[in-house]
């Protein structure tokens, strides 16, 4: 089957499944028999793993120049409509990638693309479709078109492999797109631990009243009622959906900057940034990318990393590492390649050499 006529039948599938599934609210993939994995508190070192390595671009350069840099090395799987996933905040958010970096890196490299979106699970000024689109107004998302995907309704997408779902409930117009870019402003999650591309991903495509219900919700119990390791398991299972969906026309970036412990969906709320600023990596795998991102952050000195590592381990966030791992998303070895020192191959310790103390305003 080609490659156009498989995305085809996947998209005709997907739509007329979501017919059958969405007045019923009832998840067709919850498997009562699972069991969440463990070990989401303990960080393995890098000597430790096993895996082939994988390639994990890095730069010290938080900057419009230092993004549309670092993109070029990842920009050679995307092709045709792109969708550019990135988070664009509560109103006012103070941590969220800058504007003007985004601006340019559509204007230069993706004049084409659409900036995606779906609407929340909590009730807040993203909640329903015409608050979200005064709140992306208020954040200055508004010089390239922005598809909240799920305004007009919801598909389902195929999770090969998972153990809590068969299917994931996404927003519709995910099947509009032929390639994506995840681009993630890597952060601490009340819930998640961190925020890298896996959260970005599996919770910002997932539809606001289905699919994110799914993920946070078990059946018959409270909201938010999942956590830890099922949760993790659970969100990275949403985003295999994704990464199978794009199969090798996806890319991955995380912006290691204004690194709260807190989610930007917190918004001004959001705790103070106590993490000092690191770089941005970027790579053509996820799990290379978010693994690299928490260990830079692993990397720093203790005083400087405590806050962060802290809220990652406290809700068993390195879970989203291991689970990738376990469901073939990608490897956890990787070369790190530092494209501002003549592509020389460092480690996470040489890469965050010199940074200590607390986070100081890079003034974007």
């Amino acid at each position: 089957m080609s490659e156009l006529t498989r995305r085809g039948f996947i998209k005709l599938a997907g739509a007329a499944a979501a017919i059958t599934a969405l007045p019923n609210y009832v998840s067709a993939a919850t498997n009562k028999k699972a069991v969440a994995g463990t070990g989401g508190n303990h960080y393995v070192p890098y000597a430790q793993r096993k895996s082939p390595a994988a390639f994990v671009y890095f730069t010290r350069d938080l900057s419009a120049n230092g993004l549309v840099k670092i993109f070029d090395r990842v920009k050679g799987v995307l092709a045709g409509k792109v969708a550019v996933k990135l988070h664009t905040g509560e109103p006012h958010g103070p941590n969220i990638i800058p504007r003007p970096w985004v601006k340019e890196l559509i204007a230069s490299r993706l004049p084409d693309a659409s900036i995606i979106e779906t609407n929340t699970y909590y009730d807040g000024e993203r909640y329903h479709t015409a608050n979200h689109r005064k709140t992306l107004d208020i954040n200055g998302w508004n010089f390239c078109p922005v598809d909240i995907m799920d305004e007009d309704g919801t598909t389902l997408l195929p999770v090969p492999g998972g153990k809590w779902f068969n299917e994931m409930s996404m927003g519709k117009d995910i099947l509009n797109y032929d390639s994506f870019l995840a681009l993630t402003h890597f952060k601490g999650h009340v819930m998640g631990g961190f925020g890298g591309s896996d959260k970005n991903i599996g919770i910002g495509c997932a539809d606001g009243r289905i699919g994110k219900k799914w993920i946070h919700t078990a059946e018959g119990q409270g909201q938010w009622s999942i956590a830890e390791e099922e949760f993790m398991e659970r969100m990275t299972e949403s985003t295999k959906a994704i990464t199978t969906y794009f199969a090798h026309k996806i890319a991955f970036i995380n912006v290691l900057r204004n690194m709260s412990v807190s989610c930007d969906c917190e918004g001004v709320a959001a705790a103070p940034v106590v993490t000092p600023n690191i770089g941005i990596v970027a790579s053509l795998d996820i799990l290379a990318a978010d693994q690299a991102s928490v260990d830079l952050v692993y990397a720093l000195p203790e005083t400087s990393r405590h806050a962060l590592v802290e809220r990652i381990e406290s809700r068993h966030g390195l879970r989203q590492l291991s689970y990738m791992k376990e469901m073939g998303m990608g490897n956890d070895c990787y070369h790190l390649i530092d494209i501002d020192n003549g592509d020389a191959e460092i480690s996470a310790s040489d890469a965050v050499k010199g940074i200590s103390g607390k986070w100081i305003s890079d003034g974007q």
